[in-house]
């Protein structure tokens, strides 16, 4: 599957946070063709199970299959690997299509492609050949392991420790919600080499899930994502050799930062795709629904929620295709982080005010698991949480103005 991009033209310093429009950007027509396919086949292939795989909490091994058919697994591979080379725009649009019906399904993409991009970032191209090629291929599955019990967006407080011995490390320590890790080959982790430096001594690793040391708990009971596992992990004297330290001694934090920041425009593409979801089921409802001799959709006031909802949601697609866009143009994640960081904010939390919204309309269906509005509630929940809370997201947006 391949795209065309439409050129991006700049104006305005890199920093500036304060210029609307740096990068301009607009959907080409390969890539609205590649959404409208993907439109179709979540709605035909994807969409019929959703309810089934957050009941079951069942990892969705036909979904990977189906993905991997499709060749999405591939989407930002580079071409020389045999990947199809696209931006970030085209996997968002993507990501939002699959999450509109369903969130499991659209989670193992990013669970694909969070790996791709550390790897891509920090990687040797030893690394690189021993990993991409079977992860694009869906023949290997990563988990990455950074949050712990005390330190979450606060990883400078990370307490794990990898100590240098003869062919490489010994790293002990304890992870939680590590998403995947149930069914993980390897993880991306971070412990510290040099603990007296704080977030400078900080150094990541790809560690194999069947190493001596490596326990992963039983997965947490979520209220979202419930299909893919997240899980506590611990790290006990595990030997990982020379040749899976990724990047030099003390630049986990650099690392992490990067790809963090890089993989945010995937979690706004499933805001938007949540919020497009719900409104969907809202606007379906309430022309069906009748009260009071009228369907319920002839009242104003619900006329007015479902506009302020697709209000909401239209901007949300927006600030998420700019920011996209902004990667694919070049800017640095350093730079772009401001944005991204209104754009995670700004698409999370329209995602559960407009999950919410559309779980009124429904009324007391609404509270039943018969309809899928508190699927979507809960699924939109985490994602203001997810890879960065919103409020460190407004912490770096204040930095930004303030700088």
């Amino acid at each position: 599957m391949t795209t065309t991009h439409a050129p991006t033209a700049s104006a305005g310093p890199a920093g500036d946070t304060t210029t609307t429009d740096r990068r301009q950007y607009a959907l080409s027509d390969d890539q609205v063709a590649f959404r409208d396919a993907t439109r179709a086949l979540a709605i035909a292939q994807v969409a019929p199970g959703a309810a089934a795989r957050d009941k079951s909490k069942a990892y969705p091994e036909d979904m990977l299959r189906l993905l991997v058919a499709q060749d999405a697994l591939s989407l930002p591979f580079p071409t020389e690997m045999g990947g199809s080379g696209e931006g970030m725009l085209t996997c968002a649009l993507v990501v939002e299509e699959l999450t509109r019906v369903c969130y499991n399904t659209s989670y193992l993409l990013v669970m694909t492609w969070q790996p791709f991009y550390a790897i891509s970032y920090a990687g040797t191209e030893e690394q690189k050949a021993r990993y991409l090629p079977p992860l694009m291929r869906g023949e290997l599955r990563f988990s990455t392991a950074n949050t712990e019990p005390e330190a979450g967006s606060d990883m400078a407080a990370l307490r794990s420790r990898a100590t240098r011995v003869e062919g490489g490390y010994r790293i002990s320590g304890s992870k939680v919600f590590a998403s995947n890790a149930a069914v993980a080959d390897h993880f991306v982790t971070f412990a510290k080499t040099a603990p007296e430096a704080g977030g400078r001594g900080i150094t990541a690793f790809v560690v194999d899930a069947r190493a001596d040391g490596v326990h992963v708990a039983p997965p947490e009971d979520k209220i979202g994502g419930r299909a893919i596992p997240s899980c506590a992990v611990t790290f006990d004297d595990v030997f990982v050799p020379d040749a899976d330290r990724l990047g030099e001694e003390g630049q986990g934090f650099v690392i992490a930062a990067t790809c963090f920041t890089k993989v945010r425009p995937l979690v706004g593409a499933r805001a938007v795709g949540l919020a497009q979801g719900a409104l969907d089921n809202a606007v379906e409802y309430a022309k069906g629904r009748s009260a009071f001799g009228r369907t319920i959709s002839e009242f104003q006031g619900l006329q007015w929620m479902l506009a302020d909802m697709h209000i909401k949601t239209e901007a949300s697609r927006q600030l998420l295709y700019k920011a996209a866009a902004e990667l694919d143009a070049g800017v640095s994640t350093r730079d772009a982080a401001p944005l991204i960081g209104v754009m995670k904010t700004f698409t999370t939390d329209t995602a559960m005010a407009v999950t919410v919204d559309a779980l009124q309309v429904f009324g007391g269906y609404g509270v039943t698991t018969d309809y899928p509005m508190e699927r979507f509630m809960r699924e939109a929940k985490g994602l203001q949480i997810v890879e960065g809370t919103n409020q460190i997201q407004r912490n770096i947006v204040a930095r930004a103005l303030l700088a």
